[in-house]
């Protein structure tokens, strides 16, 4: 396959989105505006979205990493710090589209780097954002791949990477059924790293032979950070009291870890669930689910207390489920019992919380399966399964102390691959 620096002609699919994308630009410009605003993004960060930077780019050379959302964008701090003790003289760029991953980045970015919204995927935008930035490298995070943009970063000459590649069996069947188009994307990459080897076989068959399967940058990531003081005073509050964590729900999973919670009273009177949604604004909405499930709820965002009565602490505050990874020694990771794809099972292991999880991770499968069989993690198929799980672990806290153990085994490791990436990104790149 070509290089980047002579990517593959358009296909008639690109030319057609091409000359659709530039159109609909300001009707979609308005919609992110609009979708921003109401996150309580400063306004004058909109017009990121069109090119319009909004902070001066640094002296010397400049490395661009873009990224979809959240966890993406954490995944790649590490990286980046690493890159940076590597190259002292290197500055950052980030790239995003979401209002929750530039808050959160805001407070954890490395030195030298610059968040910026990620401008939406059009011609004029793009040469506004690449003429004042004027990267000297751009790294494309994961799946999150855009035809203009990338056309656009080549046609400069800078050269690009593709790390921690993922592509379901699914996004696999549609990359062939456009197979001409999917090799035209993957020709502008000098590089491209992939988390687990299917998608580096289902990119081969698309012609790219050289991507190299290697440690997914996820389990790189570290633990989340927390305030200490905080932990000290919720150990102090809860008092030893039994507690399980479930992370990231989505509708249609709060109900199975109420029901599994409800069940649980009868045998743990003082147990207690920390229930932290994916999307904090769906919290008014969990409140009415608990109390109809006959649990006695607090909620965090509004100054909730726990007491000896309280049941379920509704969790629902941004950057902060670190916090909860370090207090629960039991995590159920949710995004995994509805056709989510599952969330990073790494975040938890870290902190050595035990990792119970659905059956649909399409998004980690090579992951979740790799940890079931180390004993780091546990799948269960439905509310009833989750309880059995949990009353077994909560029953044994011997068999809850090595599950834990073995999600830190798991994740510690995976740490010595850093190098080896910032090494193929430093020559592929041309940063050595």
């Amino acid at each position: 396959m070509a290089p980047a620096s002579q990517p593959l002609p358009p296909t008639a699919l690109v030319r057609a989105y091409a000359s659709l994308t530039n159109l609909l630009a300001p009707l979609a410009a308005n919609r992110s505006y609009a979708k921003l605003s109401a996150q309580n993004v400063d306004k004058k960060r909109l017009t990121e979205r069109k090119g319009h930077a909004t902070k001066p780019r640094p002296t010397g050379k400049l490395m661009w990493f873009h990224a979809a959302s959240v966890g993406e964008s954490l995944s790649i701090l590490r990286l980046i710090e690493h890159l940076g003790m590597v190259h002292p003289a290197l500055n950052f760029l980030i790239t995003s589209g979401t209002a929750t991953s530039a808050e959160i980045l805001g407070r954890r970015m490395p030195a030298r780097t610059t968040h910026q919204f990620a401008p939406l995927d059009a011609r004029a935008y793009l040469r506004r954002f690449l003429d004042h930035w004027q990267p000297d490298a751009a790294v494309f995070v994961e799946s999150e791949l855009w035809p203009h943009m990338l056309r656009e970063t080549a046609r400069r000459g800078v050269p690009l990477a593709l790390v921690n590649a993922r592509i379901s069996d699914r996004s696999a069947r549609n990359w062939t059924r456009a197979a001409a188009t999917s090799r035209y994307i993957l020709s502008h990459f000098d590089m491209i790293h992939c988390q687990d080897a299917k998608t580096a076989d289902h990119l081969a068959a698309l012609g790219r032979k050289d991507a190299v399967h290697g440690t997914n940058l996820k389990s790189l990531s570290g633990a989340l950070p927390y305030d200490p003081d905080e932990l000290k005073r919720m150990r102090k509050v809860l008092q030893g009291r039994p507690i399980w964590l479930a992370s990231s729900t989505h509708p249609g999973e709060d109900e199975i870890v109420l029901k599994a919670q409800k069940t649980l009273q009868a045998r743990y009177p003082g147990v207690m669930l920390i229930l932290v949604p994916r999307h904090p604004e769906r919290a008014s909405d969990i409140e009415v689910q608990i109390a109809e499930a006959g649990l006695n709820g607090t909620r965090r965002s509004i100054g909730g207390t726990i007491d000896g009565t309280t049941q379920v602490y509704l969790a629902d505050t941004l950057g902060e489920t670190g916090l909860w990874y370090a207090l629960s020694p039991l995590t159920c990771l949710c995004g995994s019992f509805t056709p989510v794809g599952g969330h990073n099972p790494f975040e938890p292991a870290h902190a050595g919380s035990a990792v119970l999880h659905g059956p649909l991770y399409a998004n980690f499968s090579q992951v979740y399966a790799d940890m079931d069989a180390a004993g780091a993690a546990q799948q269960v198929a439905d509310a009833a399964a989750l309880t059995r799980a949990l009353d077994h672990l909560l029953g044994h806290p011997a068999a809850l102390h090595q599950m834990g153990q073995s999600a830190q085994r798991f994740v510690s490791k995976q740490a010595d691959a850093m190098d080896q990436i910032a090494q193929d990104l430093s020559k592929a790149l041309s940063l050595e």
